[in-house]
C-alpha cells in the first residue's frame, strides 16, 4: 500500500508517536499476558478469552503497523513556514457563509481531525475546498448531501495547535 504524505502539526506527530509507544511497550505485554493466561483454561477450540486475545493482539499489531507507516509519511508543518496569506494546514481560518454566519476552523491534517472541535481535515469537503483561498475569496463547497455553499474567507491565522 502505497502512502502519500500526512500533513500534520507537531502536536499531531507528537500524538501519533506516543500511541506507537503505549502500543509497542504497555499494550503489547498485557495482550501477551491475556494469551498466556488464557493459554492456561486449556482447550483451545472452545477458549472465549483465547479467541478475544488473539484478536486483540491482531489488533494490535495492525495498528502499530499502521502508525509506523503514517510516521515515515509525516511532514510536520513548521509554524515558521506557516504562510497566512492562503489557508493551508495549520492554519486557523474565520469563514462567512451566504446568510452571513461565521464560524472558525483549524485546517488540519486527516490524522488531527475533530470536526466536533472546529478542527478540519484537509481532505474534508470543506477543508479542502478553503485550501489555498486568500481573505475575501469565496469557496463553494459542494457538501457530502450534495447541496454547494459558498464560504467567503474572513480571516486566516495561525492555528493554537
Amino acid at each position: 500500500m502505497s502512502m502519500k504524505e500526512l500533513v500534520m502539526t507537531r502536536a499531531g506527530l507528537e500524538a501519533l508517536e506516543k500511541e506507537l509507544e503505549e502500543l509497542k511497550t504497555v499494550r503489547r505485554k498485557d495482550v501477551a499476558e491475556k494469551i498466556k493466561v488464557a493459554r492456561g483454561f486449556g482447550d483451545l477450540s472452545e477458549n472465549s478469552e483465547y479467541d478475544e486475545a488473539k484478536n486483540e493482539q491482531g489488533f494490535i499489531e495492525s495498528r502499530i503497523a499502521q502508525l509506523e507507516a503514517m510516521l515515515k509519511h509525516a511532514r510536520v508543518i513548521d509554524n515558521d513556514d506557516l504562510s497566512l496569506d492562503h489557508v493551508s494546514v495549520g492554519t486557523h481560518v474565520k469563514i462567512e457563509d451566504e446568510d452571513g454566519e461565521v464560524e472558525e476552523y483549524d485546517i488540519t491534517g486527516s490524522t488531527e481531525a475533530d470536526p466536533l472541535n472546529g478542527k478540519i481535515s484537509d481532505e474534508s469537503p470543506v477543508g479542502a475546498g478553503l485550501l489555498g483561498k486568500k481573505v475575501g475569496e469565496t469557496a463553494e463547497i459542494t457538501l457530502p448531501g450534495g447541496a454547494t455553499v459558498a464560504f467567503k474567507v474572513v480571516e486566516i491565522t495561525r492555528s493554537a495547535l
